[in-house]
């Protein structure tokens, strides 16, 4: 099944029209004509099952034939995830964990950080078609980065975890998720969170968690993260 994303679409709506991008793609690239079957979401889980009523490269119109609306996860699964000095590795991470099923990401500005400034319109586009490849029908929520001292300051329900390198005192993430709670984890840059970070977060009830026995870059600690949460989540 091929999977459309906009995010304009509700279910109270019987007809809808492409935007002109989108409609191009559709009629011109992929041909599809009147009477074919296109299936798309608005990625607050709804799975629209929609009918091309015109084929037009400018304004593609479909009917709404039926729709339904998948279940949501009964957890929220938060990473707070340092910016990688490449962007690549960043939006590998963006992909990857889209596909896993993350529910949220936040980009977080630390001590260490090479990278301080960061254009999440690229991001946006990721997540949208890691959505559609992987056909999920729910569309991780990207926030706009912060810094690491704000972001532990605000408030969030459920387990927190930071996850560091440094040689002290640390529990398993395995061993400590709880299923079917709220998580939140923090992931730091390449040069790792420094000592101040680390306790600043364990003074805001941040429990330190390690990843594994081999030291990890950014983006691979991000994902063993967030299949670790998923998978605990599926047993």
């Amino acid at each position: 099944m091929q999977l459309f994303y906009t995010p304009n679409l509700t279910e109270t709506q019987t007809f809808f029209v492409f935007d002109k991008e989108e409609s191009k793609h559709i009629v011109k690239v992929l041909r599809k004509k009147t009477g074919d079957i296109l299936h798309v979401t608005n990625g607050l889980g709804y799975l629209f099952t929609t009918e091309i009523t015109i084929a037009s490269d400018s304004k593609c119109t479909v009917k709404i034939n039926s729709f339904q609306k998948q279940e949501a996860p009964k957890f929220k699964l938060h990473l707070a995830v340092a910016p990688t000095k490449m962007n690549e590795r960043y939006e590998w991470f963006l992909e990857k964990a889209t596909e896993i099923g993350i529910q949220e990401i936040t980009p977080i500005i630390c001590e260490h950080s090479e990278r301080k400034v960061i254009k999440t319109d690229r991001f946006q586009k990721i997540l949208e078609s890691a959505m559609k490849q992987s056909l999920h029908y729910y569309l991780p929520k990207l926030n706009e980065p912060i810094t690491f001292k704000d972001f532990i300051k605000m408030e969030s329900q459920g387990q927190k975890f930071i996850a560091h390198c440094e040689e002290t005192t640390r529990k398993s993430l395995k061993n400590e998720l709880k299923t079917n709670e709220n998580v939140l984890i923090l992931i730091g840059p390449e040069g790792d969170f420094s000592v101040k970070e680390i306790q600043q977060a364990i003074a805001t009830k941040f429990i330190p968690v390690s990843l594994g026995n081999t030291r990890l870059r950014t983006e691979t600690a991000a994902i063993v993260a967030c299949h670790s949460v998923i998978f605990k989540n599926e047993t």
